[in-house]
């Protein structure tokens, strides 16, 4: 990068400060460097001002919603309080319900359980297994990948418009793909939805570490997303969104904080009155630091400033094109194009390499952790690699021929706590390894490449 290029970096702004910024990492030709942590797709490292937050709290936690303590009381307020920090976060409206679950799987999983017995649910091929999966098979349409957002929203519209019976129907989508890193026509299928009587939950785990998410805005029905993928380090996630569905159906989990009130009948059965608010599908004792957690990095993300944020992230997403365009054996993929909108997530194939040996090679000999495979997306990767049968994770120099096709890619990804140098040395990386091959020599452990003794 020129000087000129990085001292416009300096004025976009500063990362924010995350945990394990200092760790070094021992490289297999001798030394160690300090991490590249570019795996931020699959889970961001937590802000230093989150781990401060909860480590703050950690001694005053107690018991929620059931202690008459002093603590119980205090961890039942700050855990109500982060439910509304969050909910103002997402800009949800004043009849929204939000509900902490384990992460975006288990939020929407939470939201299949939740439909009426005769919807229909539509979802793109491309999408994450998290949003893929959870629908009832014998209900669900899958649509083709788009190859323009104007396509995806005609593909959805006709599908809709086709449906029979007109009953009630749920659109799921992702605000941004978890491969390509692009944005998705959200609030265009929102409409298009709503125009044909249906609903829709949007997958925003990949959308809301990097952009601000309004529920109003984008007019959606559902929103989902994970807290570790948002700088907080421990497993929460939220469904938040329109409560009629959420109340007409059975608890997700049966057992105490769902129940309002348990009795015997005469026969001696059980007689159970579920709660009508988030509390139906809260079951058991909540994890409160978690919902801390996930609160405070929504205050320290807006804090920050989005537009600082962003500018910084389309700082880091046009080193790493640009470098990566200056080597001809490098394909990134895409389905919108190369000037699609996107986040900090890039997916890309090296020709005449393995994914997983290239992958293992900027571990062990640069010090940089990036992830290979299909990311929980096999379908998507599959249409865009052309390739219709399963990946395979061994390794050598070079595994596929030049012009053969890929079985899995590599995917770089990067937000809101990355350093310049971390994307600069993936780059140099990149370019060395394609240029002069490995250093190392690596065998195949358990379907993985690692480097050999």
């Amino acid at each position: 990068m020129s000087v000129s290029t990085a001292a416009t970096a300096q004025t976009v702004c500063a990362p924010l400060p995350v945990l394990g910024g200092d760790v070094t990492v021992p490289l297999v030709t001798g030394g160690e460097v300090a991490y590249a942590a570019l795996d931020y797709a699959a889970s961001a490292p937590a802000l230093q001002r989150v781990w401060d937050d909860v480590a703050a709290y950690a001694p005053y936690y107690g018991s929620v919603h059931r202690g008459a303590g002093y603590l119980s009381q205090l961890s039942t307020d700050l855990f109500e309080n982060a439910r509304l920090a969050v909910a103002r976060f997402l800009d949800c409206r004043e009849t929204d319900q939000l509900i902490f679950t384990r992460s975006t799987t288990d939020s929407l999983n939470l939201l299949a359980r939740a439909l009426p017995a005769d919807c229909r649910v539509f979802v793109f091929e491309t999408e994450h297994h998290a949003s893929l999966l959870p629908w009832p098979d014998a209900r669900v349409t899958y649509l083709d990948a788009p190859r323009t957002p104007r396509q995806a929203v005609e593909t959805l519209e006709r599908a809709l418009a086709d449906r029979a019976p007109h009953g009630p129907a749920l659109v799921c989508v992702t605000g941004a793909s978890n491969v390509t890193g692009e944005l998705w026509p959200v609030r265009e299928l929102a409409a298009a939805a709503h125009a044909h009587g249906a609903r829709i939950v949007l997958d925003a785990a990949q959308l809301a570490p990097h952009h601000p998410v309004s529920v109003r805005d984008l007019d959606v029905d559902w929103i989902a997303f994970s807290g570790h993928k948002l700088y907080a380090p421990f497993g929460s996630g939220v469904l938040a969104g329109r409560a009629d569905w959420l109340v007409a159906a059975e608890p997700y989990l049966a057992g105490g904080g769902a129940s309002r009130q348990v009795t015997r009948r005469a026969d001696g059965s059980v007689a159970v009155e579920w709660h009508e608010n988030a509390a139906r599908h809260e079951a058991g004792s909540p994890n409160v630091i978690g919902a801390y957690a996930v609160a405070s990095a929504c205050k320290a993300l807006t804090e920050a400033g989005w537009d600082t944020l962003v500018a910084l992230e389309r700082h880091l997403i046009r080193t790493v094109r640009e470098g990566l365009a200056e080597v001809p054996e490098v394909r990134i993929l895409s389905l919108f194009g190369d000037d699609a909108p996107r986040v900090g997530v890039l997916s890309f194939v090296v020709e005449g390499w393995n994914s997983s040996h290239f992958a293992a090679a900027l571990s062990a000999e640069y010090g940089i952790g990036v992830r290979d495979g299909l990311f929980c997306a096999h379908p998507l990767v599959r249409t865009l690699l052309g390739a219709d049968h399963q990946a395979q994770g061994t390794c050598g120099a070079p595994e596929a021929a030049p012009g053969e096709k890929s079985l899995n890619a590599i995917r770089v990804s990067f937000g809101a706590g990355t350093p310049d140098e971390h994307v600069e040395r993936f780059v140099s990386a990149v370019r060395e390894l394609v240029t002069n091959g490995a250093r190392w020599t690596y065998r195949t452990e358990n379907g993985r490449c690692v480097p050999a003794v």
